[in-house]
């Protein structure tokens, strides 16, 4: 898959002469409502004999236009990358949101990039797709814009068939709506509503090692600004090191036993006292939460809780492939 970051990237007569079909959003999370709109694009290219290119954008818009506001993410760019990779697209484009670019007029925005650039023959995004400046743009523009410059149109509904919960219905997504469960720690639900657990990115620093003196390793993760992290608390999930996996126990919070005060993200491979991580880009799946943050008055008692955190976690990871609501780590699909 081609990866490209700005159109300066993007290769002279990339598409010529078939062309391309073009899926566009910021897709923070690429839950599964995205999922649905980026595979349509990639059935619609495979059905044109096209390349099948995904466009998004870093940062997220809001910050551009209303600095100040930028929202927790789902999905680093990388990540992202990923992701759509896993879903079929030949190509991601991750186009810089700027100033200058959030000043293009639909127009401008579709013949710049999308026809002189990419040599669009489809569009197909979410059907509440906004573009241009001041979101003027919209489905129905695109599809006007289409008929003067030979590209077909289409939104279709951000949803899944079945995802709401009940045979037959479907559950429409939001990555706002995720957002809010991922920063109240409901990672189960956030999972169903991404098709995979949420996933924190990062470099493993130092910590103060009280982990390592109890008995439980951690690795203190330093996360990209504006990441959502879960709502403090323990949690079941995995350490992924280079690609790999690792069952884990998690803890989000300030460590208030130790009288901390900087929030952390820590994850203890269970059973791995092995692990030289200092330096290492890992990541950390979340598959449930185990408790809230608590203060203990002793070390003693905090091991013990500890202990009951760890085994607590083994269970549910290892029931995590079980039943019809489990989720259970999807190494092939995150990493593809």
């Amino acid at each position: 898959m081609e990866r490209w970051h700005g159109l300066s990237e993007v290769p002279p007569g990339w598409g010529v002469p078939g062309g391309c079909v073009v899926t566009v959003g910021f897709f923070d999370g690429v839950h599964q409502g995205h999922q649905r709109v980026v595979r349509r694009a990639v059935d619609l290219a495979r059905q044109r004999g096209a390349a099948a290119v995904a466009l998004t954008f870093d940062p997220h818009p809001s910050e551009v236009v209303r600095p100040g506001t930028h929202p927790p993410l789902l999905s680093t760019p990388a990540h992202r990358m990923d992701l759509m990779q896993a879903l079929g697209v030949d190509a991601v484009l991750v186009l810089p949101f700027t100033v200058e670019l959030s000043k293009l007029t639909p127009e401008e925005f579709v013949q710049q990039v999308l026809v002189d650039r990419l040599h669009v023959i489809g569009v197909v995004v979410g059907q509440n797709f906004r573009f241009g400046h001041r979101a003027a743009g919209t489905v129905e523009t695109l599809a006007e814009l289409g008929k003067h410059y030979g590209f077909t149109a289409e939104g279709l509904p951000l949803a899944a068939p079945g995802a709401g919960g009940e045979s037959g219905t479907e559950a429409r997504f939001s990555s706002t709506d995720v957002r809010r469960m991922v920063l109240a720690g409901d990672v189960e639900t956030a999972a169903r509503r991404l098709g995979r657990p949420h996933r924190v990115e990062g470099t493993v620093v130092r910590g103060a090692q009280r982990g390592r003196e109890m008995g439980f390793p951690t690795a203190n993760v330093d996360t990209p600004p504006h990441t959502a992290i879960p709502a403090d608390g323990v949690y079941a999930g995995w350490l992924v090191v280079d690609g790999e996996p690792l069952p884990a126990a998690i803890s989000v919070g300030t460590n208030p036993t130790f009288a901390g005060t900087a929030r952390t993200v820590e994850a203890y491979a269970i059973g791995r006292t092995d692990l030289e991580l200092y330096g290492k880009y890992v990541a950390v799946d979340f598959l449930a939460r185990l408790r809230g943050q608590e203060r203990f008055d002793s070390m003693e008692e905090l091991i013990k809780r500890m202990n009951q955190d760890v085994e607590e976690a083994q269970q549910l990871l290892a029931a995590s492939g079980d039943g019809e609501e489990a989720v259970e780590h999807p190494a092939a699909e995150v990493e593809g």
